[in-house]
């Protein structure tokens, strides 16, 4: 006798406690799928995260004084961000003084911190060349470098005319004195020196949070950053950097302190403006017992514009000096 056997289909299918397998298999391979998109969500959210903290952490404000700058209480006017005629980045009518930290990478970083102090002539910083570039430089050998942004001379669109004044003896700093508003009758190159000082004061107070050594804050200064950069040199002690680099900036020249920080000079053969003082400062400093290196191009002008001679290359014999006074390890 044939047997017929006979399976039913049952549609839809019977649900084990109440859930359908289907759907179970279903709902699982979108759990899955739901979890490896969350996932990569937040990784892409940490990574932009990261981004986003060393963006805020380069070039952070730290500003030199808490509340306003001594000596600038009724400047009533706001900084001004703009471009020279080659299209480089100047700041001018800085009321509020501030250090723009750039880190060095924490696996290089030396433990060490430069103040970098751009010229300008007490009216503009050049922000680039003398600045940010520098501080990139210094941070490819492992130097955290810290760009001083000091104040300067009103040079609004209303400004008026502002006498050149006497020029300064060999031994001393320029001195420019403004005339508008609230800086009527101030030195804002005093100002400016104040600047400096407190600049080397605060990184030194708050080694530790930065991560470098106490004794391991240097200053290097180009044309009027050159002169705040000697007005801590030869300023007092607790304001007096470990080491200094004058670029093409020699101006003010006193008693070498005792004891004397390391000097390193520089300046082009054909800068009218500042070879004479750099030679006598360099010789000054020599004959104060006070270590110093002295580089003089052939060729740069001021400002280094010149290209093509040594000049080109002076961060390279700065980074060699570092070494020599074992600021730097090889």
């Amino acid at each position: 006798m044939n047997t017929t056997k006979i399976v039913s289909f049952v549609w839809p299918p019977r649900h084990v406690n109440g859930i359908d397998p289907c759907a179970r298999r279903l709902s699982k391979r979108f759990a899955f799928a739901l979890v490896k998109v969350v996932i990569l969500l937040i990784l892409l959210f940490a990574s932009d995260a990261c981004i986003a903290g060393a963006g805020e952490k380069s070039g952070a404000e730290i500003p030199l004084y808490s509340g306003a700058a001594p000596g600038s209480e009724k400047w009533e006017w706001t900084e001004r961000s703009l471009t020279n005629r080659n299209g480089l980045p100047m700041a001018q009518d800085v009321v509020r003084p501030v250090l723009l930290h750039y880190p060095a990478e924490r696996s290089k970083a030396a433990g060490v911190a430069m103040i970098v102090a751009p010229g300008g002539g007490f009216r503009s910083l050049m922000m680039s060349y003398e600045g940010v570039d520098i501080a990139r430089r210094l941070n490819a050998v492992g130097i955290d470098a810290f760009v001083l942004k000091y104040r300067l001379l009103y040079s609004g669109p209303d400004s008026p005319q502002v006498p050149a004044g006497a020029p300064a003896a060999p031994a001393e700093r320029p001195k420019i004195v403004g005339v508008y508003k609230g800086q009527a009758d101030q030195d804002v190159v005093a100002l400016a020196a104040e600047d400096g000082q407190q600049s080397v004061r605060l990184v030194r107070e708050r080694a530790a949070e930065f991560g470098v050594q106490a004794d391991r804050i240097g200053m290097m200064g180009f044309s009027a950053g050159g002169v705040v950069t000697a007005s801590t040199l030869f300023g007092p002690a607790v304001t007096r950097p470990d080491f200094a680099a004058i670029i093409y900036g020699a101006w003010e020249i006193k008693e070498t302190p005792s004891p004397a920080p390391p000097l390193f000079l520089a300046v082009a053969a054909d800068d009218a403006l500042a070879i004479n003082r750099t030679l006598d400062l360099f010789t000054a400093y020599r004959k104060g017992k006070g270590p110093a290196e002295l580089h003089v191009f052939q060729m740069g002008a001021h400002g280094f514009v010149n290209k093509g001679g040594g000049a080109d290359h002076f961060m390279d014999r700065l980074e060699e000096w570092l070494v020599t006074n074992k600021i730097l390890s090889k």
